[in-house]
């Protein structure tokens, strides 16, 4: 009987032992993918701070380039689709078709952002504009919170896929269908920039 129940006791604690290593690694999981979808709310912040400064810099710009109303729709209408994209991307941070689409128009919004921009330094009445000015600086300082927000969250999902890639956590994140999570980039090289603004 002594053999037994000392087998019993060995049984029962290999198993207790398994079922802590599971808990632990799935409440690690948890954790891990609570962070970047933290970290994706911080670059919501930023974009959609981003997205309100972008009418007024339009509306302030409209008396002076009217002949250049394609560049103003075009403006809007990149905002427009980068709003969409990012409230999709909020949703479920780390999807990977939410985080192409909003790669996508956030390159597509940067461009059309750079071509007025580059208008505006045609019109020198418009850069002289105090309000453009203001706004213009505004949109800059995001740029540059988006950028750090951006790194944070592709800090937080490589943290996140190395741990339920690596062995055995991934024996836990399969059984529990943890997904891998996608990083937010930007596609063109030359796009990973604020765009330069110039007084």
């Amino acid at each position: 009987m002594g053999l037994g129940l000392i087998l019993l006791v060995v049984i029962l604690l290999l198993g207790l032992f398994v079922l802590m290593f599971v808990v632990g690694a799935y409440n690690t999981l948890v954790t891990l993918r609570n962070r970047y979808k933290n970290a994706y709310s911080q670059i919501d912040v930023q974009l959609k701070r981003r997205y309100d400064l972008i009418p007024n810099l339009v509306e302030t710009a409209k008396g002076y380039l009217q002949h250049e109303r394609g560049t103003l729709e075009a403006v809007i209408a990149a905002r427009n689709t980068a709003v969409t994209a990012n409230t999709r991307a909020a949703q479920n941070p780390g999807d990977a078709s939410a985080m192409k689409e909003i790669s996508s128009a956030e390159t597509a919004l940067s461009g059309t952002l750079s071509r007025l921009f580059a208008l505006s330094e045609a019109y020198p009445d418009l850069k002289a504009n105090t309000t453009m000015m203001r706004l213009m600086e505004e949109l800059t300082s995001t740029e540059n919170k988006v950028s750090f927000a951006r790194q944070a969250y592709n800090d937080s999902v490589m943290t996140y896929n190395t741990r339920r890639e690596v062995f055995p956590s991934n024996l836990i994140a399969s059984t529990f269908n943890f997904a891998p999570a996608e990083l937010f980039v930007i596609e063109k090289p030359e796009e990973k920039e604020a765009p330069k603004v110039k007084f």
